[in-house]
């Protein structure tokens, strides 16, 4: 899968000795959760379904964000701005029908914003996420981000390895050598902690997905955005896909996905194995960037006997940068339902609609 990157602040340099993600990288961990510098972006996305013990449904998005805007030189100094560095942190009050949104934009400084293996945390000022053993594929994680109107305050224990996308270690974006990006997530995270709101601290548990990318050149220039889907199944299973939309209407055929089974296998699937369409007449059109979002679709995998059709029970779940720094996406909690073998299925997640303002810029070369 590809993640938007809203760090497109003022100027990409251009024709930087850069590496490009290409077939043959060999994955290893801890070191391959944290930072790549020698890569132009690099994003971190944590996604994921709360409740209470009453029912009470929330949402949550913490996102990081690291754009390269020269290549790294050694002895430079700490305030120089080599990497921008850029999160979003948004929570979904699925009850009270109410969307929360903020971001923060920092260079890395003196220990400002960062992704550190020697520390074992990504961050942005007091944003952040940190291993509590990062050497251990299923050792927990604490996410805690402070905003004005509301507080998270998370542990996140995997439930699977990492899961690694695409083919050879990357996932192939669009036709070109390095058109492409490694892509590796934490597909099952068990959650449990505390969302504060309006006063009020909430004991919540639930389920969270974590997604990190990282690449130098990505879309082409008749790709527009992108239809990204993580699925939860109630069977221990989880599903990614994504559509990437071209120019003309069409589906690029480099769009993919991949199934982990409950036991941790994961399987790549190409588009013509599966499908991932808007349904109905069901768009939620944005007040603020006047974009149309549609907002029931209807996912199948033949291959796996597996139809869905997903839905959301909050419509209002737009990012809207307040300071005009890139595109606005779509990004919020959904439901799954459908038939799995000619049985009744069920599932939670998180949708990502992109550039259905304007087309998707990431500053490629």
């Amino acid at each position: 899968m590809i993640r938007i990157l809203l760090a497109i602040i003022i100027f990409i340099a251009q024709g930087l000795a850069f590496d490009q993600a290409l077939p043959g990288y060999k994955y290893a961990f801890p070191r391959d959760h944290f930072s790549h510098p020698s890569f132009r972006t690099e994003w971190w996305y944590y996604t994921g379904n709360l409740a209470t013990a009453d029912g009470r449904r929330f949402g949550f998005e913490l996102t990081f964000f690291r754009q390269a805007q020269r290549e790294q030189v050694a002895g430079a100094s700490a305030w120089e701005i080599r990497d921008i560095y850029l999160a979003h942190l948004a929570l979904s009050d699925l009850a009270g029908k109410k969307f929360y949104k903020t971001e923060r934009l920092n260079r890395s400084g003196p220990g400002l914003a960062g992704a550190s293996l020697e520390e074992s945390r990504i961050w942005n000022g007091n944003w952040q996420v940190r291993w509590l053993d990062a050497a251990n594929p299923l050792g927990a994680q604490e996410l805690s981000a402070f905003a004005a109107e509301f507080t998270l305050e998370l542990t996140l224990s995997p439930r699977k390895p990492p899961v690694i996308h695409g083919v050879a270690g990357v996932i192939q974006k669009a036709e070109g050598v390095g058109r492409a990006s490694h892509y590796v997530s934490f597909t099952r995270l068990a959650v449990s902690g505390a969302v504060s709101l309006g006063g009020q601290k909430h004991a919540v548990t639930g389920s969270a997905w974590m997604d990190h990318e990282f690449f130098t050149d990505s879309l082409a220039q008749d790709q527009l955005g992108w239809d990204w889907a993580s699925i939860q199944l109630d069977d221990g299973a989880e599903l990614m896909i994504y559509r990437l939309r071209r120019a003309d209407g069409m589906t690029d055929p480099h769009s993919s996905g991949t199934y982990i089974d409950p036991q941790g296998r994961s399987r790549h699937l190409k588009w013509q194995d599966v499908l991932m369409q808007p349904e109905g007449d069901v768009v939620w059109q944005s007040p603020e960037t006047g974009a149309r979002y549609p907002l029931r679709w209807r996912i199948a995998v033949p291959p796996l006997n597996l139809e869905l059709v997903c839905t959301t029970p909050m419509p209002s779940q737009e990012i809207v940068s307040t300071r005009g720094m890139g595109p606005n996406y779509w990004e919020g909690a959904v439901d799954y339902e459908g038939m799995l073998a000619g049985k009744p299925i069920h599932g939670r997640g998180y949708l990502e609609l992109t550039g259905y303002d304007k087309a998707v810029d990431l500053g490629g070369e």
